[in-house]
C-alpha cells in the first residue's frame, strides 16, 4: 500500500508551484474529495496565507466536454467577488494537474450541519437564509444562475458565515429571456421545469432555495423518497407536505419559493423583504456550538443589531441583523434532544451491518486518502479522572472546556473561556452562571469543578491533541457527557450529541458517530483519521479497529439491554 501513497505523492507534490507567477504552496492536509477533485489545505510559502487547494487530475479530464466544463466554472468563479460567495484566488497548471486556489471554509459545508443537527432553530435559519439570499442576489445581478444550490454546496466560515460554492453547473445569461436546456442539478433540489425540459433561468435558483430552508426547518428535503423515480415524480406533481409545527410565516415563504410554475416564484429581492425575516429573533452571529447543537436563545435575543433602511435595495450592503418588533414574543427555547436512546439503535444498526459484510481484515488498507475530515467529530473528550469513589466522574473536551457528572447525577460544565459555567440538575433543567457569580449551594461543586480542571491541566496528556480546534465563546451550548461506565478493557463515554466514545487500555481510541455514520481512529501512534463506515465496508480494516468496532457493539448492544440509556 506505500506504493499508492507514494504514486499520489508524485502526482499531487508537497511543493506546488504557479508556473505564471512563480508563488510556491506547500501542500498542507487532506481536506476531502468530490466528483474529480480532491482537496487539500495548501499554504503559499512567501506570505504564510492557507487556502484551499481544489486539485484536479488531468488522467481524469480525458473528455473535451470535461475541460470545456471545468473552463466555464473557472471563469465565472474567478469573475466574482462577494461575502457570501467562496472567494477565487487563482488557478494554474503543471504537466499532471489543474489547481484552483479558494478561500478556506474550515466548518466545512452546511451539509454536515445538517447531518449532526437535522433540524435548526428559527433564528439559525434567519441568519443562514438571509446571507444565503444576499449571496444569490449578487449571482442574478451578475445575470448568472448557481443551478445547483444545496446544502453540499454552501460552507461555512470560522464564524459560521455562509459562502456559495462550486460553479461547476453555473450558466450566464447571455441575453433577456434566455431560456437554459441543460438537465442538470442535483435530485433533491432541482426544479420541476428542468425535469421537463421547458427552458429554465433564474426561477431555478428560487425552487432550490426553498427546498434549502425547508430542509433546515424540517430536517429533511421536502421532496425526498427512497426512489429517484418517486423523487422526481414528486417534483413534477410539486408533492409536499410543510408540518403544522412551523409557524406561519416560515410556512409562507416555503410555499412562495416552491411554486410549480416558475413565474410564480418571487426575486430574491422580494424574498429579503418577506415577514420571516422581521418575525423573531435574526441574530448577528451564532456561537460556534451550533455546528452541533442548538444555541441558547435567551442569549440570541441579544445579539440582533439594527438593519440599515436600504439593506434590501443594495446588492453590495451586507448589513448584520433585523430589528424586531417590539410586541414579538420570544420564540420558545429549543428543547434538548431526548433521542439518546434513538442514536444508540441507530449505531448498533450500523456497527452490525458493517461487521457483518465480510469485512476484509488487512494492514494498512485505510490509506489517508480514504479519510474523510468532512465527517470528523467537533467534539470529543480529550482528558478524563475517574473520582467516582467519591465525587464523580472529570473530563475535558478537546475546545478545553470541562465537565463533571456527579454521583449524585448533577453536571457543571465550564466553558473553555474559564468563565461561563452550566449546571444541570437531577431533572435535566439546565442554568447558566459564571465561575464567580453562582448559588452559594453550589460552592462545593464548583470548588470541585476547579479542582478536577486544574489536575487534568497540569497531568493528562490530551487525546487528539494534533487537531487543531477553536476555542468556544461564552454563548455556546457545548454537548455534554450523558453518560460513561467503566470495563475491564475501556472507559466508555456516550456525549448528548449521540458521539459514543471508547478509550481501551492499550492507548487507542474509536470515537463513533451515527449521524455522520462515520469512526473516528486514533490508533497507538496518536494518528488522529475518520472514516466513513461506507468506507470501510469497501476497502476493509486492520486487525485492530475490526476488534475496537467489535468490543464497541458488544457494549452498545449491553447498555441497551439494560435499558439505561
Amino acid at each position: 500500500m506505500t506504493s499508492i501513497k507514494e504514486d499520489e505523492k508524485k502526482e499531487i507534490p508537497e511543493i506546488i508551484q504557479d508556473p505564471q507567477t512563480k508563488s510556491t504552496y506547500h501542500r498542507l492536509r487532506f481536506f476531502g474529495k468530490g466528483g474529480f477533485a480532491k482537496c487539500y489545505e495548501i499554504q503559499d510559502i512567501a506570505t504564510n496565507q492557507v487556502y484551499a487547494g481544489k486539485i484536479v487530475s488531468k488522467k481524469l479530464m480525458v473528455k473535451s466536454s470535461q475541460r470545456e466544463k471545468m473552463t466555464q466554472e473557472i471563469s465565472i468563479h474567478r469573475s466574482l467577488q462577494h461575502k457570501h460567495v467562496v472567494g477565487f484566488h487563482s488557478f494554474f497548471e503543471d504537466s499532471l494537474n489543474i489547481y484552483i486556489v479558494l478561500e478556506l471554509c474550515k466548518r466545512r459545508s452546511m451539509m454536515e450541519l445538517h447531518k449532526r443537527r437535522k433540524a435548526i432553530t428559527e433564528p439559525e435559519t434567519r441568519f443562514y437564509m438571509r446571507q444565503i439570499l444576499l449571496g444569490v442576489q449578487y449571482l442574478h445581478s451578475r445575470r448568472i444562475i448557481h443551478r445547483d444550490l444545496k446544502l453540499g454546496n454552501l460552507f461555512l466560515d470560522d464564524d459560521l458565515c455562509v459562502k456559495i460554492g462550486d460553479f461547476g453547473l453555473a450558466a450566464k445569461i447571455e441575453y433577456e429571456g434566455e431560456r437554459k436546456q441543460t438537465l442538470c442539478g442535483t435530485p433533491n433540489y432541482i426544479a420541476p421545469e428542468i425535469l421537463t425540459k421547458k427552458g429554465h433561468s433564474f426561477e431555478v435558483d428560487i425552487w432550490s432555495l426553498g427546498c434549502i430552508m425547508y430542509t433546515l426547518l424540517v430536517g429533511k428535503p421536502p421532496f425526498e423518497t427512497s426512489t429517484l423515480r418517486d423523487t422526481y415524480k414528486r417534483i413534477k406533481q410539486c408533492e409536499y407536505r410543510v408540518p403544522t409545527t412551523l409557524r406561519k410565516p416560515a410556512t409562507s415563504m416555503i410555499v412562495l419559493q416552491l411554486q410549480a410554475n416558475p413565474a410564480l416564484r418571487p426575486s430574491v429581492d422580494k424574498l429579503l423583504r418577506h415577514e420571516f425575516f422581521s418575525s423573531g429573533i435574526l441574530p448577528a452571529a451564532l456561537p460556534l456550538s451550533c455546528l452541533t447543537t442548538a444555541p441558547r436563545t435567551d442569549q440570541l435575543e441579544g445579539m440582533t443589531q439594527r438593519r440599515p433602511l436600504n439593506e434590501v435595495n443594495n446588492i453590495n450592503n451586507v448589513g448584520m441583523a433585523a430589528s424586531i418588533p417590539a410586541q414579538v414574543k420570544a420564540e420558545p427555547r429549543a428543547n434538548e434532544s431526548s433521542s439518546h436512546r434513538q442514536n444508540l439503535v441507530s449505531l448498533r444498526d450500523q456497527l452490525a451491518a458493517l461487521l457483518q459484510s465480510n469485512l476484509k481484515c488487512r494492514p494498512e488498507c485505510l490509506t489517508e486518502g480514504l479519510s474523510d475530515p468532512a465527517a470528523q467529530p467537533l467534539v470529543w473528550v480529550g482528558k478524563w479522572v475517574d473520582y467516582s469513589d467519591k465525587y464523580g466522574f472529570g473530563y475535558q473536551l478537546c475546545d478545553e472546556s470541562v465537565g463533571v457528572m456527579f454521583n449524585d447525577t448533577t453536571k457543571l460544565i465550564m466553558l473553555a473561556n474559564g468563565v461561563n459555567v452550566h449546571y444541570i440538575d437531577r431533572h435535566s433543567s439546565e442554568k447558566y452562571m459564571t465561575m464567580t457569580d453562582y448559588p452559594p449551594e453550589l460552592d462545593k461543586k464548583m470548588k470541585l469543578l476547579s479542582y478536577f480542571r486544574r489536575y487534568m491541566t497540569e497531568h493528562l496528556m490530551k487525546a487528539g491533541a494534533s487537531v487543531q480546534v477553536r476555542e468556544s465563546d461564552g454563548l455556546s451550548r457545548l454537548p455534554h457527557l450523558h453518560q460513561w461506565y467503566r470495563t475491564t478493557l475501556a472507559v466508555i463515554m456516550y456525549l448528548t450529541n449521540g458521539t459514543l466514545q471508547i478509550n481501551f487500555q492499550d492507548h487507542t481510541k474509536i470515537i463513533l458517530c451515527p449521524l455522520m455514520q462515520a469512526v473516528t481512529y486514533i490508533d497507538v501512534e496518536k494518528n488522529f483519521r475518520t472514516f466513513r463506515f461506507s468506507t470501510i465496508e469497501e476497502h476493509g480494516c486492520d486487525k485492530k479497529l475490526y476488534m475496537n468496532l467489535t468490543y464497541a457493539l458488544e457494549k452498545i448492544n449491553s447498555v441497551l439491554s439494560t435499558k439505561l440509556w
